[in-house]
């Protein structure tokens, strides 16, 4: 697992590198956004650690460029400040150190996120329901429903949270069985049981496994028609 590191405090980075090389890790350090820029252009990283308050740019706003790159990669914040640690998990963080942490505390963020990586056998989306994470398979969705900058999975067992805006989940499934309805959904066709037809040719879509419901967008109705018929 390939580990790049950020942190605008010089004795936090030197503590974590000592740490990483006492555990044997493959890491690079950032010092700017300058540097992170260049080295993750250049190199192909698993493991993101990160700062959260720093000056140039937060670590939140840093996962989140990260994630509109690469959706499967992994975040471990390490801050001193306990009250952002709701907020980290909401963009999709794996795990989050408070400062002082120890050599264990960061070899079990690092183990959970190879655990995830071994588990992976093609596209997966780490989601959250408040304290709860979901590794999701792209199979496990019903559909997806947007919410401003972010989006919600619908599965057959509940809801949770994805840190993509819905045009980019919309790239990411399009080879997938995946089809966009509506702005605000895409639906998953392996799921659909029955359809309706409503008002202004709008479709309701029903599926297997859930009561739910979705109705299709005017737009949305006529692409979907077009795409039956092909």
């Amino acid at each position: 697992m390939k580990i790049l590191v950020m942190d605008d405090e010089e004795l936090a980075i030197k503590r974590l590198v000592r740490l990483l090389d006492e555990l044997k890790y493959d890491y690079k350090v950032a010092n700017n956004k300058e540097e992170f820029d260049s080295l993750d252009k250049e190199h192909n990283f698993d493991i993101y650690i990160l700062d959260i308050n720093m000056p140039e740019i937060s670590g939140l706003e840093l996962a989140q460029e990260i994630f509109a790159l690469n959706a499967q990669a992994f975040v471990i914040f390490q801050t001193a400040y306990e009250e952002h640690a709701l907020k980290a998990f909401e963009i999709g963080a794996i795990d989050y150190l408070l400062k002082p942490f120890t050599k264990e505390d960061l070899q079990k963020s690092i183990n959970r996120a190879i655990s995830y990586k071994k588990e992976e056998k093609g596209t997966k989306f780490l989601t959250k329901n408040g304290d709860e994470a979901y590794l999701l398979k792209p199979e496990d969705i019903v559909y997806i429903q947007a919410d401003l900058n972010e989006v919600i999975f619908r599965t057959k067992e509940g809801f949770s949270y994805y840190a993509k805006k819905i045009s980019d989940m919309e790239n990411l499934l399009k080879s997938s069985n995946f089809f966009r309805i509506h702005r605000s959904y895409i639906i998953n066709l392996d799921y659909v049981k029955s359809m309706k037809t409503q008002e202004q040719s709008k479709i309701e879509f029903f599926f297997t496994n859930i009561k739910d419901s979705i109705t299709s967008s005017k737009d949305g109705a006529k692409k979907f028609r077009e795409f039956i018929e092909k």
